[in-house]
């Protein structure tokens, strides 16, 4: 049984969510979300609740979609009231991004500048050597994140590159050092 599809979804005062068949579509405060979830799963809506419970025969597939599809809901929930946000940190000289309208223009060592096109519900913000992505849909913020780290990673002899805001780089020795110990 899964632990997590098991607790119902409070709904906050000001989102509205409605379960038609296999479609959710939650409305708030910051804006819209849909999703269709699995033909294995079904809602229930009592009152300021919803409650997700799978069909019968349960395989492990099932029990596997039950907790996920709970943990969607309940993500779709959070972002329309409070939205998600991820901060990230460009690293070395000469480095830099910033905004041209709505896009996000980044220098990082490359013959030519990368532009990231801001898709729809995603808005970029810099300030100085921090790029701050946030938005109402979690996968979403998750993925352009991802795809801007991708650019250039940090890499681990002198910490260059584009990283997570958290995250920390290990360091490696470099030649001198390792030469210095007499290995």
């Amino acid at each position: 049984m899964s632990r997590v599809g098991k607790k119902p979804i409070l709904i906050p005062e000001g989102v509205d969510v409605k379960a038609e068949g296999q479609k959710i579509t939650v409305k708030g405060p910051k804006g819209e979300l849909f999703r269709d979830i699995s033909h294995e799963i079904r809602t229930e809506k009592k009152e300021k609740m919803i409650s997700v419970l799978p069909l019968p025969p349960k395989t492990k597939k099932t029990k596997a979609l039950w907790g996920l599809t709970r943990t969607l809901i309940a993500n779709m929930i959070e972002g329309v009231t409070k939205g998600y946000e991820k901060k990230m940190a460009i690293e070395g000289i000469g480095y830099k991004a910033q905004l041209e309208e709505k896009n996000l223009v980044i220098k990082i060592g490359f013959t030519h500048p990368v532009k990231i096109e801001a898709p729809e519900g995603i808005i970029f913000s810099v300030e100085k050597n921090i790029i701050t992505i946030s938005g109402i849909n979690k996968e979403l913020v998750g993925q352009i994140s991802a795809k801007i780290r991708k650019i250039r990673p940090p890499e681990p002899y002198k910490g260059k590159g584009i990283r997570y805001f958290d995250e920390i780089v290990k360091r490696k020795l470099g030649k001198k050092a390792v030469t210095a110990t007499g290995r």
